[in-house]
């Protein structure tokens, strides 16, 4: 009877700890399910977050939601405010255009600078482009209307093509502007239909503008090349007036000091042995310092 006891006991005790086991594992399933619906909850509480700033952002007004698409759309690298001082300074339109565009008389060719020029012209780039056959004056010379605007032109965008290379107003042009600034960053060939290896030989060392595989990214990049061009020229000015400026202020000051120690070294009243010649200089003051100082030392050695 005790072994059957026994038994029974621990056949009820296994049962109840089973029970207990199995509420555990509910309640750890609760919490489990419990977590995944507050998860989910804040989830849709974010969306519905983000869906009611972008209503809100639709909604604003048309001047807040431009400059909110400007800042975000703007590249970290680019400065409006620097270009926009560039475009606007002395210097800029010191010369009457931004880039000369040269190019042979061929359809293709002028076809393809009327493009180029197209898209420099447009605003908000709005470069000032020189163009043959509609930029040079009727009755001139041809060779004299060139040599002008190469001479007005910040920059020279020299479209390489083969029939560049047959052409010779382009070789004229393009050693007119090797003359102007032949070691300088002004000169940018656009390669087209053109290995690089067939460039001119005069070109071999300048950087090149590649538009076989995409012309509009060609079109930009000189774009920028031209604005970087206008931006350093303002910045090279104003570094010059500012060094200019610290060296006139400080040789005002250094000179005065100077002379003012060059004058008392020479009045020195000790030294009884200095001629006239030497004590006479621009400012009456000190001069009739020294004269007194000398005529002193004069009768102090006849009184000795």
């Amino acid at each position: 009877m005790g072994r059957r006891k026994s038994f029974i006991y621990w056949k009820y005790l296994g049962k109840a700890l089973n029970k207990h086991d199995d509420v555990i594992n509910m309640h750890g399933w609760f919490q489990k399910l419990k977590s995944r619906v507050s998860g989910a909850q804040r989830d849709q509480e974010e969306a519905t977050k983000k869906s009611a700033s972008s209503l809100n952002c639709a909604s604003a007004s048309p001047s807040s939601a431009s400059s909110f698409c400007s800042s975000s759309s703007s590249s970290p690298g680019t400065n409006p405010s620097k270009a926009q001082s560039a475009l606007s300074s002395r210097l800029r339109w010191s010369r009457k255009y931004d880039v000369f565009v040269c190019h042979s008389s061929v359809d293709s060719d002028s076809e393809e600078a009327g493009r180029l020029v197209s898209f420099l012209e447009a605003s908000p780039r709005s470069l000032r482009c020189f163009l043959r056959e509609r930029d040079d004056c009727p009755g001139a010379a041809i060779s004299t209307e060139l040599c002008q605007a190469v001479q007005n032109s910040h920059l020279w965008a020299l479209l390489i093509t083969p029939s560049f290379l047959q052409d010779d107003w382009c070789k004229y042009m393009m050693h007119q502007a090797l003359a102007e600034g032949p070691m300088s960053n002004r000169i940018i060939p656009l390669v087209q239909n053109l290995p690089r290896s067939h460039c001119p030989q005069e070109l071999r060392f300048f950087f090149c503008i590649d538009l076989n595989r995409n012309p509009d990214w060609g079109y930009t990049l000189l774009n920028k090349t031209v604005l970087k061009y206008l931006e350093d020229l303002v910045a090279k000015e104003k570094k010059t007036l500012d060094h200019d400026t610290d060296s006139s202020s400080s040789g005002l000051s250094g000179g005065d000091s100077s002379r003012t120690d060059i004058l008392v070294s020479k009045c020195d009243p000790t030294d009884t042995s200095i001629p006239l010649e030497l004590i006479k200089t621009e400012d009456g003051i000190l001069n009739s310092d020294c004269l007194g100082h000398h005529e002193e030392g004069k009768t102090m050695m006849k009184g000795d």
